[in-house]
């Protein structure tokens, strides 16, 4: 595994212990030699993630859509800092520079990212594995949901079974590095849509 996108926040949220899992995500990929590919932003969670793993000596790229770059405050000292033409062009460039992608606590935009992906992955756009760092159980009413939804069978549960969760970092990136994506026919081609 070469790099890790994390989708997180923009915020710090209330409680610092989503800025200390950050470090610790970012400690973790480091000490594997793992990259970040995320957002490019200098604020929140953002930053605190990214500035840990450069701290570490960690290679981070990040990936910014012209319009967020004066609101988001892109952050000046990464390895490569990429600036595409939209929030759509932003999400491909993720997904391409990317071998995993992790979700830390967040908001919309991390949730609307982080199910876009695993979306992809149930249409066999991509075989990558997708996690949920579920720091202070941030993520337990969604884990709920998505077990309400498997129930209800708008959910299949091999692909629930994709979304891999743990509180841990170095545990989810172990599950990760055990993944094997379910056979899955790709329903469509992302790079014609």
């Amino acid at each position: 595994m070469k790099n890790v996108c994390v989708y997180c926040g923009s915020r710090p949220g209330r409680k610092s212990d989503y800025s200390l899992a950050a470090r610790q995500l970012a400690r973790t990929l480091a000490s594997r030699n793992i990259g970040l590919v995320y957002g490019g932003a200098s604020v929140g969670i953002m930053g605190e993630l990214a500035n840990a793993i450069l701290e570490e000596g960690g290679n981070v790229i990040g990936v910014i859509p012209k319009g967020l770059f004066k609101r988001e405050v892109a952050h000046a000292g990464l390895t490569e800092l990429r600036e595409v033409g939209s929030m759509h062009e932003r999400k491909s460039l993720m997904a391409d520079l990317s071998d995993g992608f992790i979700a830390l606590p967040g908001g919309f935009g991390t949730i609307e990212e982080i199910f876009e992906i695993i979306t992809w992955s149930q249409l066999g756009m991509h075989r990558k594995p997708c996690g949920l760092l579920n720091v202070c159980h941030y993520y337990d009413n969604l884990i709920r949901f998505l077990d309400h939804a498997v129930t209800e069978q708008f959910i299949k549960a091999k692909h629930h079974s994709t979304i891999l969760i743990d509180e841990r970092p170095d545990v989810l990136l172990d599950k990760f590095e055990a993944y094997k994506a379910p056979e899955t026919a790709q329903w469509i081609d992302r790079k014609t849509i």
